[in-house]
C-alpha cells in the first residue's frame, strides 16, 4: 500500500480509502459482513475511511463506529454533513445551527470524541461561506473535529472558501472530494490545479464511475441501467444509466476501448481505472466504495500500480484530458445555467 501526504497537513494516508456509502441499506444491510470488509481494509493497509451521515441515514456511519472500535488511533476518519438528514427544513445545509447539531449525531453513531476530516458534503448557496467556516472552526476549537474540506465544490467556490478563511481568520478546507475517473476526467481541467495550487488533499469519489468501470459492463454484456437499478439499493440519478442519453453511449465506447488497453497491459478493468486516478499528482486517495469482500479484494489489487506513459497516451486517444463524457458527471451545476430565472434581469 502506497501513502501519501493529505494535503499540506502533514497526516499520511493511504492511496486507496474506504468508501462507506455501501454499508448498510442503501447496499449491505449485514452488519457484520459490513464490519469484517471494514476490518480486511484495514488489516490490508488502508487507514484512512469516508462515510457521511446521509449515508443509510446514519447507518453507515454506525457500523464503520463498531468496526473501529478498538482500533480508533489507526483510522484517518472522515464524515460529512449538509445532505437532508430528515424532513424539517433546518435538517440538511451548511449554516451553523446544522453543522453543530449534525456533528454531534455523527459523533454519536461513530463512537468516538472527534472526527479527523469532516466535510461538506455539497455548497449550500443559502448559507454564507463565513458562516459555514465560523463553525468549523469552532468545532476545531471544541476539539470536536481536526480538519475540515469540501466536497463536490466547483473551482470557483473553492478558491472563495480559501480566500474567505483568510481574509475572516477561519480554518481553510485542507482537502476537496471531487468526482474523477477515466469517464469523468473534467476536473482535470480546474479542480485538480486549484487543490495543487492551495495545497489541499484531493479524495477523489466514483474512481470506477458508479460501476461503469467494473468490468462487467460492455456492448456485449449487460445493459448498464437495468443493472444499476436492480442491484444497487440507494437512490441514484437514473440518467446517469440511460443508454438513450448520448453521454452514456459515449461512455459505453470508451468501456470497451478502455477495457482493451486494460487487457494489454496485463491488468483488469479496474486496476487500470484506480491506477490512473491514483496516478494523478494532485490526487491523495481513490475512494473505493466495495460492498463485500469480493470487491474489495478485486480493488485492493491496484494499489501498487504505476501505470506506464504509454498507457496514458493510450487512455488520453480514448477520453481527452479534461473531458467528461457525460455532462451530469460533474457531481454540482452551476445554479446560473440550471435557473433559467437567473440569466435574466428582473423586469
Amino acid at each position: 500500500m502506497q501513502y501519501r501526504t493529505l494535503g499540506s497537513t502533514g497526516v499520511q494516508v493511504s492511496s486507496l480509502c474506504l468508501g462507506a456509502m455501501m454499508f448498510g441499506k442503501w447496499g449491505n444491510p449485514d452488519h457484520d459482513d459490513s464490519i469484517a470488509v471494514i476490518r480486511t481494509a484495514l488489516d490490508a493497509g488502508v487507514n484512512i475511511i469516508d462515510t457521511a451521515d446521509v449515508y443509510s441515514g446514519g447507518e453507515s456511519e454506525a457500523i464503520v463506529g463498531k468496526a473501529i472500535a478498538g482500533r480508533r488511533d489507526e483510522v484517518v476518519l472522515a464524515t460529512k454533513v449538509s445532505s437532508p438528514m430528515g424532513p424539517g427544513r433546518d435538517e440538511r445545509g451548511a449554516s451553523r445551527r446544522w453543522i453543530v447539531r449534525a456533528c454531534e449525531g455523527s459523533l454519536r453513531r461513530l463512537g468516538t470524541d472527534h472526527i479527523d476530516l469532516y466535510q461538506v458534503h455539497r455548497p449550500d448557496p443559502a448559507t454564507d461561506l463565513d458562516e459555514t467556516l465560523g463553525a468549523l472552526s469552532d468545532l476545531v476549537r471544541a476539539g470536536k473535529i481536526v480538519y475540515a474540506g469540501s466536497s463536490t465544490f466547483s473551482p470557483s467556490t473553492i478558491v472563495q472558501a480559501q480566500w474567505t478563511a483568510e481574509r475572516r481568520h477561519r480554518e481553510r478546507f485542507v482537502c476537496e472530494q471531487p468526482p474523477y475517473s477515466l469517464l469523468a476526467r473534467g476536473v482535470e481541467a480546474d479542480v485538480l490545479p486549484t487543490c495543487e495550487t492551495y495545497r489541499m488533499g484531493v479524495l477523489a469519489w466514483s474512481p470506477l464511475a458508479g460501476g461503469w468501470l467494473s468490468g462487467r459492463w460492455s456492448r456485449d454484456a449487460v445493459d448498464p441501467s437495468s443493472h444499476r437499478t436492480r442491484t444497487m439499493q440507494f437512490p441514484t440519478t437514473l440518467s446517469h444509466y440511460d443508454l438513450d442519453v448520448p453521454g452514456n453511449q459515449a461512455k459505453l465506447d470508451a468501456v470497451t476501448e478502455l477495457a482493451r488497453i486494460a487487457d494489454d497491459a496485463g491488468l483488469t478493468l479496474i486496476q487500470l481505472a484506480l491506477a490512473f486516478v491514483t496516478t494523478h499528482p494532485a490526487v491523495t486517495a481513490a475512494i473505493i466504495g466495495p460492498r463485500t469482500a469480493q470487491h474489495l479484494h478485486s480493488q485492493l489489487t491496484a494499489a501498487d500500480i504505476a501505470l506506464e506513459p504509454d498507457v496514458l497516451d493510450r487512455i488520453d486517444r480514448v477520453v481527452a484530458p479534461g473531458v467528461d463524457l457525460n455532462p451530469d458527471d460533474t457531481g454540482y451545476g452551476a445554479s446560473v445555467l440550471a435557473d433559467p430565472g437567473r440569466r435574466r434581469r428582473a423586469s
